[in-house]
């Protein structure tokens, strides 16, 4: 059964799932939600602190991006808190290279940037994932 919300994919983190099977199976679950107001109530409960710095701010960065994306009509203030940003700045890759690093620093959502994620345009994208806007456009960044 997918995570119901975005806390629930950082609690099974923390009873050993990986994360990334998690959190993918969330925005499953977020990304088919008929409306609004269903998307912000999977993202109101506030995860728990895992211990590890960098997930805890992907945490806040993953709500803040989606709120954003799907214009919901609220951030969850939990996003904001101190916890949620890192000091020093996180590259996602598996290549340790100055130019990947640099491409990930361009490309960074700002909801990630802001908190010292640096990770790809489109970090959240899923097969099932509906445009976030109604542009016309597929990018959802």
């Amino acid at each position: 059964m997918r995570p119901a919300t975005l806390a629930e994919s950082f609690e099974r983190a923390l009873a050993g799932e990986d994360l990334d099977t998690a959190l993918a199976e969330f925005l499953d679950t977020f990304y088919l939600a008929e409306t609004a107001e269903i998307r912000l109530q999977t993202l109101l409960p506030e995860p728990p602190l895992t211990g590890n710095p960098k997930f805890d701010a992907l945490a806040g960065a993953v709500a803040e991006y989606l709120a954003r994306q799907y214009d919901l009509p609220t951030i969850p203030a939990w996003a904001f808190r101190d916890e949620r940003y890192l000091d020093k700045p996180w590259h996602t890759t598996p290549f340790d290279s100055d130019a990947m690093r640099e491409y990930l620093t361009f490309a960074s959502p700002a909801e990630f940037r802001s908190r010292n994620i640096f990770t790809e345009e489109r970090p959240l994208r899923r097969a099932r994932a509906p445009l976030a806007k109604s542009s016309g456009s597929a990018n959802l960044s």
